[in-house]
């Protein structure tokens, strides 16, 4: 995670004067390291809690769970490994880039997050990719179906693809021992080739294909669901819309940046030194700031849904005594012959609800 690309532009010239002379911005480290800091405690503290919760009531149903909530329990994992990894990367922050912990936890720390950086992202588009066939071409086979191998193979062949990808970039990760220790990837050879070959990667893999199928994939449902006669009002089409617009927001400034950096890598000169400036500067920043998915994904595909409320209460409720348990009387019964009679009601709009745990629940 603490991966620096740096360009050596100082023996760079132009008309005779020194490519980094003409840098005239400066900024504040010492505020971006606090800033930081504060940012990735909020991110550690609420995306654990919110992460834990979200594992812990829906592991039980793992076996039996429709493709969509198996794809759901997967993006927590991720979620939750790169949140549990975060007070490593909080204390190189705030002690900027000062690595304490050593070698082995150098590179095992990095190669979780960078697994997870691809399965987070693989499985939403599936679980995005999942709910279109649900809900458009319901008479297609699911991708994560219950019975069979298939779900297994196609989990684990995800999993696997993810620790590929990331070993490509974390076998050049390292610690580095300079006035300070530091984790960083330092290929022995060609470290613009390979520092332009792993981002690519990233891109590709990470944000281009996924994008292209949660925001495709979105654009349909919200079309279908748009003229689904069980649904009232415009929530459930403005939902879908905020299922790829928070993806972007994560994601499209940190993509812009290490694209710009490629750029720059290729042709030295094309950027003045300002705006390389305000890239490196802010590449910390973005990437911070792609971390929030690990908050907002458990609020979107989970406690939006009325489903995994209802869950989560029931859940919290079987740990309580039940000498604890208030007595219920007659209205409880007779709400839940109501419940009984609106069964296939609820199951309609089930059907047509954009609430990704709601799917065939």
């Amino acid at each position: 995670m603490s991966v620096d690309p740096q360009t050596n532009h100082s023996e760079l010239f132009i008309n005779g004067t020194p490519w980094f002379l003409g840098c005239t911005v400066k900024f504040d480290t010492d505020s971006r390291r606090i800033v930081l800091f504060l940012l990735y405690l909020l991110i550690f503290m609420v995306g654990l809690l919110e992460n834990l919760l979200v594992v812990w009531v829906n592991w039980r149903r793992r076996h039996s769970a429709n493709g969509v909530l198996f794809c759901i329990i997967n993006v927590s994992l991720s979620d939750l490994t790169i949140v549990a990894g975060l007070p490593f990367f909080i204390l190189e922050v705030t002690l900027d880039k000062v690595w304490l912990w050593g070698r082995f936890l150098c590179k095992v720390t990095n190669l979780l997050y960078l697994i997870n950086f691809y399965s987070s992202s693989f499985f939403l588009a599936f679980m995005t990719l999942e709910r279109y066939l649900s809900l458009v071409r319901p008479s297609s086979p699911a991708l994560f179906p219950v019975l069979g191998p298939r779900r297994w193979l196609l989990c684990g062949g995800t999993w696997l693809l993810s620790l590929f990808l990331a070993l490509l970039e974390n076998v050049h990760v390292d610690l580095l021992e300079w006035d300070e220790p530091g984790c960083f990837m330092v290929p022995q050879f060609s470290f613009t080739e390979w520092f332009i070959s792993v981002t690519l990667l990233g891109l590709i893999f990470q944000f281009a294909v996924p994008a292209t199928i949660i925001i495709g994939c979105n654009v349909l449902i919200a079309r279908a669901v748009r003229t689904a006669p069980d649904v009232q009002g415009r929530r459930e089409v403005w939902l879908v819309h905020v299922y790829s617009l928070v993806f972007m927001m994560c994601w499209l400034p940190y993509n812009l940046v290490m694209l710009l950096m490629i750029i720059d890598d290729l042709y030295p000169v094309l950027f003045d030194c300002n705006l390389v400036e305000v890239l490196y500067f802010s590449f910390s920043v973005v990437q911070c700031l792609t971390l929030f998915h690990c908050v907002a994904n458990p609020i979107l595909y989970n406690f939006l849904s009325k489903s995994f409320r209802n869950n989560l209460l029931n859940t919290v409720v079987s740990y309580i005594p039940r000498e604890a348990l208030p007595e219920t009387g007659g209205p409880a019964d007779s709400g839940a012959k109501g419940r009984g009679t609106d069964r296939s009601k609820q199951r309609r709009l089930s059907n047509s609800s954009t609430s990704h745990s709601d799917v065939g629940l």
